[in-house]
């Protein structure tokens, strides 16, 4: 049952947190900037409002989550941390003596309460309007990008991920009790799931009966991270795999498999708008649905700097009507020229080759056609056609007994010439130049948030860590701009 009234503990202690916790501390500027109290509401129908024990504050278990995507760690960790660490206790709002919650309540939180929730668009509103209430976001434009995101599975079976998280526990014991190799049980040289699953409860039982190693941190650490992921894997045997993560290309030749997050952020570095996909998904796409809800979270777009993924026909179009200008430059192989939307495939810009409605990638491209004559050159791709005769959507694009299989695009259009004539003038040149800032913002919820892994096994579990994470930044953001707008006084 959800109580929505709580009543606030008085604690004799708590002038503690006036001692320890600086009125500039990150975690105190968040309570004082941000009512939480939304949480309530978008949450209200996920518990019984009548019935049963009284369920754990949801604003207190949401915090834990902006916790772990500021400071990445397991849920285990996370709580211990949560019990000494006297800004994290603050910060969710318990008095200095409070217990925590147990870690479960926590995953279960995460995986059943939150699991189709629109939590990524709602934080996001919030924090741009907070932006805009502060007077922070002057700009009126965006600058759009995807990064990637690899699956915590990424394409392992579950004795690779148990054997890779055993592994590192092993070498955090063997770099501090290098004598403690001639005592652990002996390694699963078997590739069963059952076999290395009883080799990591037999390597966990004998952790415990040394209790001194456990004390290490980094030993506790990669210790709980193979406990949590036992938990996974117990999802992953019945699951089979992670069926939302897919197969998309950095390159030609590298691949990753994982899930692709369309950013949209403002000059002021302010994320405005987000969309979860698989990482098979082309980033062009997403355009119009970046600029939407952009907008409808309170940023008049006038302007959209993207690389050339951004420059195909569609979004020309759809700039053009909108009245915006897009500082995007044009690729030779952006535009599928004549062909009807259903007909059209998927432009890979990282790899610089087409990916078939099955996913394969093309494996080469020529040129076809001369230069200034009448008709336009057209780019070839080529497709392995062993793949294609064996791919169950043949009938759509393979001919019986074909000995080849391509897919031909115009190189240039005349849907494309305004453009051409635009980007190179010096004022899209010195626009273009901002991309930087996206690049930026990407390597900071990687790096910094933990946002290169994903905590789950499905898109619902990608999207709350997209949700956490780019609030968690741009709460950050908002209070150095306000501080800095503080300074400019």
């Amino acid at each position: 049952m959800l109580k929505q009234m709580v009543q606030t503990k008085l604690s004799p202690y708590s002038d503690l947190y006036d001692l320890l916790i600086p009125a500039d501390h990150i975690l105190r500027r968040f309570n004082e900037l941000v009512d939480f109290s939304f949480v309530y509401e978008e949450l209200e129908n996920k518990y019984c409002l009548n019935d049963g024990r009284n369920a754990y504050d949801p604003i207190k278990l949401f915090k834990y989550l902006m916790l772990k995507a500021m400071f990445p760690a397991s849920d285990v960790d996370l709580v211990a941390r949560s019990k000494t660490d006297m800004a994290y206790k603050y910060f969710l709002g318990l008095a200095p003596e409070d217990e925590v919650i147990d870690p479960s309540l926590l995953t279960k939180f995460r995986r059943q309460r939150l699991n189709d929730s629109n939590l990524l668009d709602l934080l996001l509103n919030k924090t741009v309007q907070l932006a805009i209430e502060k007077e922070i976001i002057k700009s009126k434009g965006i600058i759009v990008d995807a990064t990637h995101t690899a699956s915590r599975f990424n394409k392992k079976s579950a004795v690779e991920l148990l054997r890779s998280y055993s592994k590192k526990v092993r070498k955090a014991i063997y770099t501090v009790k290098p004598e403690a190799k001639q005592i652990m049980p002996e390694k699963n040289r078997k590739n069963e799931y059952q076999a290395e699953k009883d080799y990591v409860k037999t390597l966990l039982k004998a952790i415990e009966e040394h209790p001194e190693w456990s004390v290490i941190p980094a030993v506790a650490e990669s210790v709980n991270q193979l406990k949590e992921t036992v938990e996974d894997c117990q999802e992953y045997e019945v699951y089979s795999h992670d069926t939302s993560a897919k197969v998309g290309h950095k390159t030609a030749e590298t691949e990753f498999f994982g899930y692709k997050t369309h950013l949209a952020i403002t000059e002021e570095r302010i994320i405005a708008a987000a969309s979860v996909t698989g990482g098979d998904v082309g980033d062009g796409p997403y355009l119009k649905e970046l600029v939407e809800k952009s907008r409808a979270n309170g940023i008049d777009v006038k302007e959209v700097i993207g690389d050339t993924a951004y420059s195909g026909k569609a979004n020309l179009l759809f700039t053009a009507e909108e009245k915006i200008k897009l500082y995007s430059k044009l690729h030779p192989v952006i535009s599928n020229g004549t062909r009807d939307p259903e007909q059209e495939w998927e432009y890979n810009k990282d790899a610089g080759m087409y990916v078939c409605p099955n996913g394969q990638l093309a494996f080469r491209k020529a040129v076809q056609g001369k230069k200034n004559q009448g008709e336009n050159q057209r780019l070839t791709f080529y497709f392995d056609v062993k793949k294609c005769q064996a791919c169950p959507l043949n009938e759509d694009c393979y001919k019986e007994g074909a000995k080849s299989k391509t897919y031909s695009v115009t190189i240039q259009s005349k849907a494309h010439s305004d453009q051409q004539t635009f980007q190179e003038t010096e004022a899209f040149q010195k626009r273009y130049r901002m991309r930087y800032m996206i690049e930026g913002k990407n390597s900071e919820i990687k790096n910094r948030h933990g946002y290169n892994v994903s905590w789950s096994k499905d898109i619902e579990g990608m999207m709350l860590q997209g949700a956490s994470t780019l609030f968690v930044t741009n709460l950050k953001r908002i209070v150095k701009l306000i501080d800095e707008k503080a300074e400019e006084k």
